[in-house]
């Protein structure tokens, strides 16, 4: 129906029915541009109730106020009926507009079989059993270190390049020391001195950071493992000792394993220890840079200004130290080319360990 100039006043019974067959239609309206199509044709300008309102001038005073009283309630339920199937699917269209946005992680299907620990980690956990074994105890330090611990305290010249920007990530924090990510596990043999507790064995494994360009042997964030042995009488035997009896449990034996002369401000004398490159078994390839030997790491004899600087005489006691790349370590033991594949996330290169 329609609204037109000269509209015959409705019967009650008819304007019930057309509620009745409003609130059918609005609960039938299957999305929002459905119903505010119905709405609009029940109760807007042009609807019914309009022209019927209307009418009510033709009819006597009882009757207009009786009929008003009708149609008013039935105007409400109609409008009652659109508000809530409106919020009805305001909310539907809500929930579906989450749905197609929701991230479903258990679409993902995990690859057969359990997950595994990282190579390095399984390389890091092996070397702690060996040191273990040997009676050493495990350690662990901060990786964002004071320049305190990371350099000073190892007799870390002002001016040695590894304290340069170029070198080193500095941290914006402290505000009467420089703090940096540790560019070696060295700065936690100084806190274990600093304890007091003599005499000491202990490894510390953990991350380190330098301004590296990644290429096969290096990278930027890797892994280190630091010794340190402080005792009565010890000396430069006990550290070459030490190190053959790591490099034979890791590797086994036909690897061999050599010092060479170098230089340290934390140790003296001081010496780099290599391992036979086990990719060429010595004939020289691109991962040994074509000199057979791989370089784990650098040792020596504790300087005694580091020993000082903890607050250990170094009239009574003496000491050793050494720390290699257990990256480094790891491509030697299972013969990969490129220390790089540990960190490009490669399933099918990362599932064969």
């Amino acid at each position: 129906m329609s609204a037109m100039e000269h509209v015959a006043a409705p019967d009650p019974s008819q304007v019930e029915a057309f509620a009745l067959e409003a609130e059918r239609r609005v609960v039938a309206a299957a999305d929002l541009e459905s119903l505010e199509s119905v709405a609009a044709e029940l109760s807007g300008k042009r609807s019914p109730f309009v022209a019927w309102k209307r009418s009510l001038a033709t009819v006597d005073h009882e009757g207009r106020r009786a009929l008003g009283q009708v149609l008013n309630g039935a105007l409400a339920r109609v409008s009652a009926a659109v508000e809530s199937r409106r919020a009805i699917l305001e909310r539907a269209a809500r929930d579906e507009l989450v749905a197609a946005d929701r991230l479903d992680l258990t679409e993902v299907v995990p690859a057969p079989g359990a997950g595994h620990l990282h190579l390095v980690t399984q390389v890091s956990e092996e070397l702690e059993d060996v040191f273990v074994g040997m009676g050493y105890e495990i350690a662990d330090g901060p990786e964002a270190e004071t320049e305190w611990y990371n350099f000073t305290a190892l007799n870390v010249p002002r001016d040695h390049p590894a304290r340069s920007m170029q070198d080193s990530f500095y941290l914006a924090a402290g505000d009467r020391e420089s703090y940096l990510l540790r560019t070696q596990t060295s700065p936690v043999q100084v806190r274990l001195l600093e304890r007091g507790v003599l005499p000491l064995y202990a490894v510390a494994p953990g991350r380190v950071y330098r301004r590296d360009t990644a290429d096969a042997r290096h990278l930027p964030v890797f892994h280190q493992i630091e010794g340190i042995v402080v005792d009565r009488n010890v000396t430069f035997g006990d550290l070459a000792g030490t190190i053959d009896t790591f490099v034979t449990a890791i590797f086994g034996t036909g690897i061999e394993s050599r010092l060479r002369p170098a230089y340290f401000p934390f140790t003296e004398p001081s010496a780099e220890f290599e391992v036979t490159c086990t990719i060429c078994r010595g004939a020289g390839c691109r991962t040994c840079s074509q000199t057979g030997w791989i370089e784990l790491g650098g040792c020596g004899l504790v300087h005694p200004a580091v020993l000082e600087a903890s607050g250990v005489d170094p009239e009574q006691w003496s000491g050793f130290a050494f720390g290699f790349g257990i990256d480094r370590l790891a491509i030697m033991r299972h013969e990969i080319e490129d220390i790089r594949s540990f960190v490009e996330n490669d399933v099918r290169f990362l599932a064969q360990f």
